[in-house]
């Protein structure tokens, strides 16, 4: 970073740590002592549009990683397209298999990173609920190398639990990297996973 960049207050952007989901098993932990909110299983990346040759071997390649893995009911993975665009990849574990869950999505992102669609990844988010049937997910942020929790409203709408969503971050402080500035706290309706 330069002096042109100090003066026009540009900032050099955090590289993406893949590692960083290794946090989520004992943030899950904390997250159930202290909230009541489980893993529902289900976990997903997201990334902007990628078409072509290479992304279908990549895709290929996801699939067989993934299928080989033994002890799974039903797709290993599944490909969706959102209404803005983005391609997500929605895994599923059972819910005590956290850890496992985990593994696929940084095999997932490691697979795109590698094959050079590192720029394109956007998030990757863990599902959670708790005994009243609410939804959180926690989010990770590749460009900034943090998480967030966004919690959906109840009842439907696109409205946000944001009380819920402080109070997970201040359970979770210890454990994960969380994202400082909340207007990089994107909502991620619909998101499969959530």
């Amino acid at each position: 970073m330069g002096l042109l960049d100090s003066i026009l207050g540009r900032s050099k952007p955090v590289r993406p740590d893949l590692d960083q989901l290794f946090a989520v098993p004992s943030a899950a932990l904390t997250l159930q002592a202290g909230t009541g909110f489980t893993p529902t299983g289900l976990g997903s990346v997201c990334f902007a549009g990628v078409e072509g040759g290479a992304f279908a071997r990549v895709r290929q390649d996801v699939l067989d990683l993934l299928d080989a893995d033994a002890g799974r009911s039903g797709a290993p993975v599944e490909f969706s397209r959102d209404g803005y665009g983005y391609t997500w990849l929605l895994a599923r574990r059972a819910p005590d298999d956290t850890a496992g869950l985990v593994n696929d999505l940084h095999a997932v992102n490691t697979l795109l990173q590698d094959a050079g669609f590192g720029p394109q990844l956007l998030c990757s988010l863990v599902g959670f609920r708790d005994p009243r049937g609410r939804s959180l997910a926690l989010v990770y942020l590749y460009k900034r190398g943090a998480f967030y929790p966004f919690a959906p409203a109840q009842g439907g709408g696109e409205k946000r639990d944001s009380q819920l969503e402080l109070e997970i971050r201040a359970v979770l402080g210890e454990d994960l990297r969380m994202e400082a500035d909340l207007a990089r706290w994107f909502p991620v309706w619909g998101a499969p996973g959530l």
